[in-house]
């Protein structure tokens, strides 16, 4: 099976290995056509899942497929213990289909990262969002009397002055700073500096 893809052609060639095996059941044996029609449906959901984008939709078959593979996973013991195929034969198709169930563990947990990745930096941007949207602060109105007093200076240096802010905090300041136009930014990475701009005020902000 190729990895981080359910490989179209290796699933046709299972689910027709199933079908050649049961075809060794008795022709009135219920299991005969319950397993095809997990196979099928197993086929079904894997070969559209990854062509299809839309979230709820992509979660339904993933509930579907791991409900199917467990219960066809059942249905291999009962048929081994019947001795109706060569139990190797049948061992080894219950192995193919155990593979296609850990592909599935797999990507179940990577939505499950996507998602809580998603939504923590949705929560993140709105908490910057509303930040922003606030009024000039009386910490971020000291941090440019400072900025004056001093000329230019790092974050870290701005945090030892307020021990009791951290550096995250002082980020989003200087980020509103800048996008008042108050501040302005100098250098990159470790290298990065602040320093007042030649002005006294900016437009929407009022006097400092």
């Amino acid at each position: 099976m190729e990895e981080n893809n359910f490989n179209k052609n290796y699933l046709i060639e299972i689910t027709n290995k199933l079908y050649r095996l049961t075809l060794l059941f008795p022709k009135k044996e219920p299991l005969r056509y319950k397993m095809r029609e997990l196979a099928d449906e197993v086929l079904a959901n894997f070969v559209s899942l990854p062509q299809e984008d839309r979230e709820s939709f992509k979660i339904t078959i993933i509930k579907s497929s791991d409900r199917a593979l467990e219960i066809i996973d059942g249905f291999f013991d009962v048929a081994k213990s019947q001795n109706w195929v060569n139990p190797v034969d049948m061992l080894n198709l219950q192995r193919e289909y155990s593979r296609i169930r850990q592909e599935l563990i797999k990507l179940r947990k990577e939505e499950k990262v996507q998602k809580e990745e998603i939504e923590k930096e949705s929560i993140e941007l709105s908490v910057l969002e509303k930040e922003e949207e606030k009024p000039i602060s009386e910490r971020q109105k000291r941090i440019l009397k400072v900025l004056r007093d001093r000329g230019k200076m790092q974050v870290g240096e701005v945090k030892d002055i307020f021990s009791e802010v951290s550096k995250r905090t002082l980020r989003r300041d200087f980020r509103s700073l800048l996008k008042y136009g108050l501040v302005e930014k100098m250098g990159e990475k470790n290298n990065t500096f602040y320093q007042v701009k030649d002005r006294t005020e900016s437009v929407g902000v009022g006097q400092i």
